[in-house]
């Protein structure tokens, strides 16, 4: 893909903040001839090409995609947010020639939205070897990483020498562009090691191939979960992961922009489940879709509001008796909510180290019902002082009872936030002992359990403290 970063009339640092949006958009409205439009567009780099889009009506879109080459106008799409949309408003040849130039994962990811006939055709007009490599990356479910990989890559078989893999190099380099790491594979296309290119150029021609090729190398298998092995990945600063299939033969690779993207689906995925949603949204997310995502989790936490609200139930003879600790039952339940989200935001944080021991899991249940058990002295002392003082100052109730109250809420305080903490660390680690993403204990389903803690804490606390002894 091209990347070349020049504007129109050599951009200086008076001109930085040029709206490069409006001005391709007038152009592509101007009445230019073909030729000279094209070249005036393609100054521009092909992301700020593709954000002008946006702007066009759709028979100003048409006449781009007229204008543009079928090599120019790929490297444009590649940039859009909107690309599915876009190819869909061109006619079926000029769909399979964008496509082909596309990476063919992009291609794959495309394909595999369509209807199963429409797909089969564009298939059909496509070159073989491009149809192959699509086929591949849609044999993969689109959680593996064989759906993430490109075949954009070159390779060398063992045993040649320095002057014919570099030969190899510059055959390949025609096709591919991915050239920074050389991967080195034996006749039947196992993965034996990887070559760096400035090793190759350095290399006298009499050195072994053997000599300079690294074979403790980082590698993926494409059938690996995403999430399963992308902590892995984040691990290695390589240029590209390789891939293998089951027999260790080299498939594909992950680029550097491959890996990026990876890690940023992954961290949108989890801020969704910590969200409450079951996938992530964007600005053009559907209605029925947003409702589709949200509408799960919060039949869920319904169904856990109302064991909540039957727990209270039980507790009306202490609610009857003495209604002032109903004042202060928000309190507990918030504060209790803080803390189990914080311990669920640490634990998860820690959870992406896949080699964590038995014993320091056991050591972050401990940690996190200390802090715990430290805050809750600090918050529950507290709150007795300043509840006390404010029934009896403002309120005019007796000492005894307000202070009395105010020790029940200070004491519930802290059992709750030390259970909290415990709740908030336990869960997350139980999720991924039973292999479900502990993002999933999200912040609204934390929330509402540490509810249901805080409510059994405060109104026991009340009725055995308030009622059955007071």
């Amino acid at each position: 893909m091209n990347t070349k970063k020049n504007h129109p009339e050599g951009i200086g640092i008076s001109t930085q903040h040029r709206d490069y949006k409006n001005e391709i958009a007038e152009i592509v409205r101007s009445n230019l001839t073909p030729k000279l439009m094209e070249d005036r567009i393609l100054s521009y780099h092909e992301n700020d090409i593709a954000a002008a889009i946006e702007l066009l009506k759709k028979e100003e879109r048409c006449k781009l995609y007229s204008v543009l080459g079928t090599q120019a106008l790929a490297n444009v799409l590649a940039y859009s947010d909107r690309l599915n949309d876009y190819i869909g408003e061109l006619s079926i040849r000029k769909q399979v020639e964008i496509l082909s130039q596309l990476e063919p994962a992009i291609a794959a990811d495309y394909l595999c939205q369509m209807e199963k006939q429409e797909r089969n055709i564009l298939l059909d007009l496509m070159e073989a070897d491009v149809r192959r490599e699509i086929v591949l990356l849609s044999s993969f479910d689109e959680d593996e990483i064989g759906s993430k990989m490109t075949t954009n890559f070159i390779s060398v078989h063992t045993g040649i020498g320095i002057r014919q893999a570099m030969r190899e190099l510059v055959d390949q380099a025609a096709e591919n562009d991915n050239i920074s790491t050389i991967y080195v594979v034996d006749e039947d296309e196992t993965l034996v090691g990887a070559i760096d290119l400035k090793d190759l150029i350095i290399a006298r021609d009499g050195t072994a191939l053997d000599e300079i090729t690294v074979t403790s190398y980082p590698y993926v298998y494409a059938s690996e979960q995403t999430e399963d092995c992308i902590e892995r990945i984040k691990d290695y600063s390589e240029d590209s992961i390789p891939v293998l299939d089951a027999q260790n033969k080299l498939t594909g690779v992950l680029t550097a922009q491959d890996i990026t993207r990876l890690v940023d689906e992954e961290m949108g995925e989890d801020y969704a489940k910590l969200a409450g949603l079951t996938a992530e949204e964007d600005l053009q997310e559907p209605l029925k879709k947003s409702i589709a995502k949200r509408l799960p989790w919060l039949i869920v936490l319904l169904g856990l509001g109302l064991l909540v609200s039957s727990v209270v139930g039980l507790f009306e003879e202490v609610v009857a008796s003495l209604t002032l600790v109903v004042c202060f039952q928000s309190l507990i339940l918030d504060m209790a909510g803080n803390v189990g989200t914080q311990s669920l935001a640490v634990t998860i944080r820690v959870l992406m180290d896949e080699h964590l021991s038995f014993r320091q899991k056991l050591s972050l249940v401990a940690k996190e019902a200390r802090v715990g058990l430290c805050n809750g002295l600090a918050l529950g002392s507290l709150s007795f002082v300043l509840i006390g003082l404010y029934l009896f100052l403002l309120k005019g109730e007796t000492a005894a009872l307000a202070f009395s109250v105010s020790f029940c809420t200070g004491f519930a305080l802290l059992i709750s936030m030390i259970l909290s903490s415990i709740c908030g660390t336990t869960i997350p680690l139980i999720f991924k002992k039973l292999k479900i993403d502990p993002a999933v204990a999200s912040g609204p389903l934390i929330t509402t359990i540490n509810d249901l803690v805080a409510v059994v804490t405060y109104y026991g606390l009340a009725w055995a403290l308030l009622i059955r002894t007071l």
